[in-house]
């Protein structure tokens, strides 16, 4: 199994910074395109951030400007710098990963618990 554990969420004032981690961890062949998703109370789970295991990088419109995906190949992390906070982005952040299981010769789509981002005053 491929387990993917997210951290770095809280709350925090508007204007502020969070920095968010996932690490993915377990008998993992291979990583393909890791993701964060959120999801605000009563809304459907919206992408935030896309990242392939090359390195290049998408993010919604809603974000760009903002919010910075990276990742660390080597420690099977992926992070998410989010700057300039508002009180719309507050939602359960999901990490997402596309991976291949050891044994195994597709690939499947994981996520993680997800971690709460508030933006209050």
């Amino acid at each position: 199994q491929v387990q993917l554990v997210e951290s770095g969420g809280g709350l925090v004032q508007p204007g502020g910074s969070l920095r968010l981690s996932c690490v993915a961890s377990g008998s993992i062949f291979r990583l393909y395109t890791m993701g964060w998703y959120r999801q605000a109370p009563g809304k459907q789970r919206e992408l935030v951030a896309l990242i392939t295991s090359g390195g290049s990088a998408n993010s919604a419109d809603s974000v760009k400007g903002r919010f910075t995906i990276s990742r660390d190949n080597a420690k099977n992390t992926v992070y998410l710098q989010m700057n300039s906070l508002k009180p719309e982005d507050t939602a359960v952040y999901y990490c997402n990963a596309n991976a291949v299981q050891s044994g195994a010769t597709m690939s499947q789509r994981y996520w993680g618990q997800g971690t709460q981002v508030t933006v209050s005053s």
